[in-house]
């Protein structure tokens, strides 16, 4: 390039790019993200001129760099208003974000083959006959069911898994064996050693627990056995020190070339209060993590379902959970039952184990100081117990693209284990779901034998419905039905005949969020909550464009009248609001995934008539499972309430 006519525009570019900086950064100041053309050299200038020390890129994002003040400089006040306008205008910057520090809890709550390590017999959740049985603890009807696996010689081999958290102790003699450096990193420090902090006053071994689980060395007279006790493991250290977007986004997109699986347990707080998703740039890194991960069949990412239980907290407010990118795992305890520190949603779907009450054993892990220990709980267990089967289904057939997984543990996860629990219903297609579970118990042996011969389900699109309702109010014992007209978009690209996720964008103003319930109601008469009553959530902000997700219709046709129920009946009595614009966002496929059909073959050859129930909508006669009913509302109006006429055929 002609150095002559470079420098001026150098100069200009810095010029014009400075001025705006200035006066942003003396209202808000510490970290900000820069996406900017120009290179890292320019930024570097840029940064320089503005007060800031350029750190360098954000880690697996182009054209997008790290600022932090430079301590001591202070520039004077130029009008916010201007200078957001044109810093976000000037052609050189794409945008400029602020980082928010956020607050993120780590979700642990404070003739088989025979292993010679010391805590092998405690592996309960392993071993169906290791479990403990006395009059006040029966033993669960189905363990994990991985042994057959390990008889067939899957151990996870080859596979690499990425623990999101707070470090890991890669030296600790069960780990270290199948500690993978490639994909190890420290977010946090910025470095490749994600070695945990063990000062206090908070020991940092919650990441250390979750790898056990995965990847504990077996046949070597420490620990335990992880389930995937082969495979490779690394530690993304990003949960010790200040989290925000930034750091969420490249420990989410770490090495998504070398990472076939990564697991968070880990989330906003359970506290019944809060409402967050992914931020931009995790947002970012989560969808260019299924697009381009695994060379492109898609990064599988599992999380921890949350433990917000004692909080009556919903996992629906947690838009982590709720993405359609995730594996949302929930849990069940020794006794095969619902934890206390459980949360529902339709977005969960499947369950492993971990605690419950407090005679139940807990999981038996690696801990920090190179010690074990048996008392690892909450859904912080429960995700990397997942990851770990995936780990053995993955190996055996590297070619399942992120959204096989999804299907495979729709098809093959165990409601039986778990029956006795009140929730159950059957969608139209034959699955058993309910929202404290899922789908069901995983089932490692039937998803390795599944994965063997698998054949990749069909491309997926996404049709969007939008409501025809006008923002018209709702108010305590006034419930406010939406309509969606969805014919699939059929005969379009996006057409859908068969579903896997369903989104609803809302946008609800009202004086007490958490006195909100919501309802969702599928053509085919399958009913799911969305939203539940959260007790401590006295936010007046409601909800803005955001996104409930609900699993629960997978496999059935969405064409015809979808209704969301919105109501508050708990007060108190002057709550109100109003009910502004809505989307329906169906993901699914036009052509059948091809182990759909032997679930429906199955289904429609075993259902009794007797079994069945006219529901009447609107006129229109549909047939659904008794369990599926929803009881009426009470403190509904006479015009809703004969909405939900069901009677005997």
């Amino acid at each position: 390039m002609n150095s002559r006519w470079s420098q001026p525009c150098w100069r200009l570019a810095l010029c014009c790019c400075c001025c705006a900086f200035v006066a942003l950064h003396a209202l808000e100041s510490d970290e900000w993200v820069i996406r900017m053309k120009g290179g890292p050299k320019l930024a570097s200038l840029l940064a320089l001129r503005s007060g800031y020390l350029h750190i360098g890129s954000v880690l697996g994002f182009k054209d997008t760099y790290l600022w932090r003040a430079i301590d001591g400089l202070r520039y004077k006040k130029r009008g916010m208003r201007y200078a957001m306008s044109a810093l976000k205008s000037h052609i050189k910057i794409v945008w400029a974000d602020r980082q928010r520090a956020v607050r993120r809890q780590k979700r642990g709550y404070h003739t088989d083959p025979v292993f010679n390590d010391e805590l092998w017999n405690q592996e309960w959740y392993l071993q169906e006959h290791a479990a403990q049985t006395t009059e006040k603890l029966p033993r669960a009807s189905l363990d994990l069911n991985v042994l057959p696996a390990y008889r067939l010689g899957v151990t996870g081999r080859g596979i690499r898994i990425a623990v999101l958290d707070d470090g890991l102790e890669y030296t600790h003699e069960d780990l270290r064996a199948n500690y993978d450096p490639e994909i190890s990193y420290d977010v946090t420090d910025r470095d490749d050693d994600p070695i945990p902090r063990y000062e206090e006053p908070e020991i940092n071994g919650h990441g250390t627990r979750c790898a056990g689980e995965i990847a504990m060395e077996a046949d070597n007279h420490k620990c335990g056995v992880g389930v995937a006790f082969e495979a490779r493991i690394g530690g993304v250290k990003m949960l010790d020190g200040i989290v925000n977007d930034r750091v969420e986004a490249e420990a989410l997109g770490y090495r998504a070339d070398l990472v076939d699986i990564y697991t968070a347990s880990w989330g906003p707080p359970d506290d019944g209060k809060s409402l967050e998703a992914p931020g931009r740039l995790a947002s970012e890194a989560l969808e260019r993590g299924i697009l381009e991960g695994r060379e492109g069949r898609g990064s599988i990412y599992v999380w921890a379902s949350g433990n917000g239980g004692s909080k009556a907290d919903d996992c629906g407010c947690d838009g982590y959970v709720g993405s359609v990118y995730t594996l949302a795992i929930g849990s069940a305890s020794q006794t095969g039952s619902f934890p206390w520190y459980g949360e529902m949603c339709p977005a969960t779907l499947a369950t492993t184990y971990s605690s419950g009450a407090y005679q139940d054993q807990m999981i038996a892990t690696t801990d920090l100081k190179n010690t074990c220990t048996t008392s690892h709980t909450g859904t912080s267990a429960s995700a990397p117990l997942a990851a770990g089967i995936l780990a053995l289904a993955l190996q055996v057939n590297k070619n399942l693209t992120w959204r096989d997984i999804q299907h495979l543990i729709v098809y093959t996860s165990k409601h039986d284990p778990l029956r006795s629990n009140p929730g159950w219903f059957r969608n139209t297609v034959g699955l058993w779901f309910n929202p404290r579970f899922g789908f069901g118990l995983m089932d490692a042996y039937a998803l390795v034998t599944a994965s063997s011969n698998w054949i990749n389900v069909p491309e997926k699109t996404i049709c969007v419905v939008r409501s025809s309702s006008i923002v018209r109010e709702v108010s305590y014992g006034l419930p406010r039905r939406i309509q969606f007209d969805a014919d699939g978009c059929i005969g379009t690209a996006n057409e859908i005949q068969y579903l896997e996720h369903v989104q609803v964008e809302t946008n609800v103003e009202y004086t007490l969020r958490g006195a909100l319930q919501m309802y969702l109601t599928a053509p085919s008469g399958t009913v799911v909550q969305i939203l539940g009553t959260r007790k401590y959530d006295d936010s007046t902000e409601g909800f803005i464009e955001w996104k409930f997700m609900s699993v629960a219709t997978w496999g059935e046709n969405p064409q015809g009248i979808w209704s969301l129920d919105i109501f508050d009946e708990i007060g108190p009595q002057n709550n109100s609001g109003s009910v502004g614009d809505s989307k329906l966002i169906l993901h699914g496929t036009k052509e059948q995934p091809s182990y759909l059909g032997k679930i429906l073959h199955k289904y429609n050859s075993t259902v009794e008539q007797g079994d069945k129930l006219i529901y009447v909508n609107n006129g229109e006669n549909s047939l659904l499972q008794k369990s599926q009913v929803h009881k009426n509302h009470s403190g509904l109006d006479d015009s809703f309430k004969q909405d939900w006429l069901v009677r005997f055929i």
